[in-house]
């Protein structure tokens, strides 16, 4: 077995494992769920030196041919497993081995229906690495729609008292956005070919294997002619991701064609193809107005799994943002920037104003995380190298920041099982561990010099601020606006702490809360402060961070803009003309 399928297939084994384990033998269940997150993560660590940082390029891959349909005249679509990795994958990666392990380890207060809660955790877990390995739209859409189930029951049963609630509200957002999603997937099967395979098919070489530049440029000549317009029976359609992107693998006249002539909402159809990528996957992020079903999970959820989800759930789409709407679809990332820029600082402002209304400190840590996701979509927006680095390390380091904030809270709840910020005065004085990690966590949340939040933010700005002057895709204020964000973020952070933690000690449980209510544990201690180590050390020495990505960076920036600004001038010409 490949070293990246053995990353997707471990926890899937170790779930089977689970199922034939006595219900007596139960306490076994955990130590299994740990180990397995503890060797994913060595997996992920030792992947590290097997990646060359300095090329943009996809690496280790791993296919075969999957499904091959036969569709008559239109030739065959075939699907593949295949898996690869680079700068973009890697971070998140190892950013979901670490939440993983942390999760797990949360996880360990579990005491009902274990032998449930820890298959479904790990099959969990292979989804997310799925999403984030797969190359193939078709194989990333199915990890990505399989980790509705795992992520529904591990909420509807484990979670809170509104708990069926917050999980049908869960998986009725996320399958929304996936028929958008689906529907786009379908279009591009039946307009992208697989160059090798049709190359054989068509008879211009005998073997894949003996395919090289002018082989391809005798097929590129063939379609852009039109030649193969009777020919549809030897095409072979695909769902790689890789071929997708590239503008010379598309039939022209085919639905995301370039000269398609599809118009929807008076819209040239790869536009429309955009936009419904990122509704999708901006139910996921997610963005405003697409939101309200994240603050009902975070607070019905348990611990572990808040952490999952705000650590890693989030990020997968922001992750399907770039690699699936910007790079398939760059004319829309231009066409495009301005909205989804307001979109983000949107987000920014209205769920900051929110959190700063919240007296559940769950929910107002919820909708933190949808203020800061807002800073993903705005450096992504910018299309500038800071920008895009900014949404790179806004992913990574909110993935580290909020685990934290909701193992924080998980701490207070396990004690009290209260999370209302106003029945908690001068906490410093009986839980001073607490109180430091707290600290630590509220102020790289707001983005303080020193953490990895300020490296994320500081060039989200940098990025929106130089787009004005370098592609002029947004205006100055834009960014303007997007600072408001920050000084609400300080408002409701810095007021939770002087509410909770200083002053009189004063609980509303009274002496039966006083009891129960103890310092951070030594297990807890394991969870927190790594996290906290990780934080100062990404914000100290960013370059950990951005010597994985920039290769990647500098070559989607100047991707997106050079073959957006080409598609959308030829796809502008053709609407112009049809009108």
């Amino acid at each position: 077995m490949s070293f990246l399928t053995l990353i997707i297939v471990l926890p899937l084994f170790a779930a089977l494992l689970m199922l034939a384990i006595p219900s007596a033998q139960r306490k076994f269940l955990k130590y299994i769920t740990l180990g397995v997150s503890l060797i994913e993560l060595v997996l992920a660590v030792v992947l590290y030196p097997k990646i060359s940082f300095n090329t943009h390029s996809l690496q280790l891959t791993e296919q075969f041919d999957w499904i091959n349909l036969q569709a008559g005249n239109l030739g065959s679509i075939l699907v593949k497993y295949v898996v690869a990795v680079d700068g973009l994958s890697y971070s998140l990666v190892l950013l979901t081995a670490i939440v993983l392990l942390l999760a797990s380890i949360c996880s360990w207060n579990i005491d009902f229906k274990e032998k449930g809660y820890f298959t479904l955790f790990l099959i969990l877990s292979s989804s997310i690495y799925g999403c984030f390995l797969a190359q193939d739209f078709f194989l990333f859409f199915v990890f990505f729609e399989f980790m509705l189930l795992p992520m529904f029951f591990l909420i509807g049963i484990w979670g809170g008292k509104n708990r069926e609630y917050a999980s049908v509200k869960f998986f009725i957002y996320t399958l929304l956005g996936s028929v958008f999603v689906l529907l786009v997937m379908v279009g591009l099967a039946v307009s992208v070919i697989d160059p090798y395979a049709t190359s054989v098919s068509l008879g211009l070489v005998k073997d894949a294997s003996l395919i090289d530049g002018e082989t391809f440029e005798k097929l590129y000549q063939l379609i852009q002619s039109g030649a193969l317009k009777d020919e549809g029976r030897f095409l072979v359609h695909t769902t790689d991701m890789r071929y997708a992107t590239d503008i010379r693998n598309y039939l022209p006249h085919s639905l995301f064609g370039l000269q398609s002539g599809i118009e929807l909402f008076s819209l040239p159809i790869r536009l429309i193809g955009f936009a419904a990528l990122m509704l999708g996957f901006l139910i996921k992020l997610p963005s405003v107005p697409f939101h309200t079903w994240l603050p009902d999970a975070h607070v019905e959820a348990p611990t572990p799994i808040s952490v999952i989800l705000a650590g890693i759930l989030l990020k997968i789409g922001g992750y399907a943002c770039i690699r699936l709407a910007y790079m398939i679809f760059p004319e829309g990332a231009i066409y495009f920037a301005l909205p989804i820029a307001v979109m983000g600082v949107i987000s920014i402002i209205y769920a900051a104003m929110n959190a700063l209304a919240m007296r559940d400190l769950k929910k107002m840590i919820a909708y933190s995380s949808v203020s800061h996701m807002g800073f993903v979509l705005l450096g992504l927006a910018a299309l500038t190298m800071e920008g895009v680095s900014g949404a790179l390390m806004q992913q990574f380091s909110h993935g580290l920041i909020s685990p934290m904030l909701f193992i924080l809270v998980g701490v207070l709840y396990d004690r009290t099982h209260d999370r209302n910020i106003e029945n908690y005065r001068g906490l410093a004085s009986k839980m001073p561990q607490f109180t430091t990690l707290t600290v630590v966590a509220f102020f790289a949340s707001l983005g303080l010099p020193g953490f990895s939040g300020f490296i994320a933010e500081i060039f989200v700005f940098l990025g929106s601020f130089n787009a004005a002057s370098t592609n002029q895709l947004l205006p100055y204020w834009v960014s303007l606006l997007a600072a408001l964000g920050v000084f609400v973020g300080a408002a409701y952070y810095l007021w939770t702490l002087q509410r909770m933690f200083f002053g009189k000690y004063w609980l509303k449980g009274g002496a039966e809360w006083n009891e129960h209510l103890k310092d951070v544990s030594t297990r807890e201690l394991l969870m927190l402060v790594p996290l906290a180590i990780l934080i100062v050390l990404f914000g100290v020495y960013p370059s950990l961070f951005f010597d994985t990505t920039s290769s990647f960076t500098e070559n989607f920036v100047n991707e997106t803009l050079h073959q957006g600004k080409i598609n959308l001038e030829i796809i502008t010409k053709s609407f112009a003309v049809k009108h």
